[in-house]
């Protein structure tokens, strides 16, 4: 029998995939000529990853959320600078879901998550221009701590 706590994690992730996906169909209209390279890999990537974790959910008895028709932005995104920045917070958020995966998870999928949290800490680290302590764990101390 499946952990609850890890479908819900794996579906947590599920859906940053897909938000992912969708925000970097954003990044890339507007990344510019010389971002624009890094934004298709990053849509590439986060689709694989997107399917991986579907596939996931699946295995571990859930039936995967499917994406959104639209996703509301954080911000308004009219320029480079701003696809910028909205690379950089997608990739903050899906490696915060990253790490409760890795939190909730053992075995293989602990692995797996663990890599994916990897790969969102240097995209991030990439389109941020500098890094983070603590990838995926920004902004969510307890209050106090």
């Amino acid at each position: 029998m499946t952990d609850p706590a890890v479908l819900t994690a794996a579906q947590a992730a599920l859906a940053a995939e897909h938000a992912a996906v969708y925000g970097y169909g954003v990044v890339g209209a507007r990344a510019g000529e010389e971002r624009a390279q890094e934004a298709r890999e990053a849509y590439e990537a986060h689709r694989a990853r997107r399917d991986g974790i579907r596939r996931t959910v699946r295995d571990l008895g859930g039936a995967p959320a499917a994406a959104d028709a639209a996703y509301a932005l954080p911000f308004p995104v009219p320029d480079a600078p701003a696809a910028v920045r909205l690379a950089a917070e997608l990739e903050s958020r899906v490696a915060a879901v990253y790490a409760d995966l890795v939190a909730a998870a053992d075995g293989a999928l602990r692995g797996e998550a663990a890599a994916a949290l990897r790969e969102a800490a240097v995209r991030g680290t990439r389109w941020r221009g500098g890094s983070v302590a603590f990838p995926g764990l920004v902004g969510r101390a307890p209050d106090g701590a």
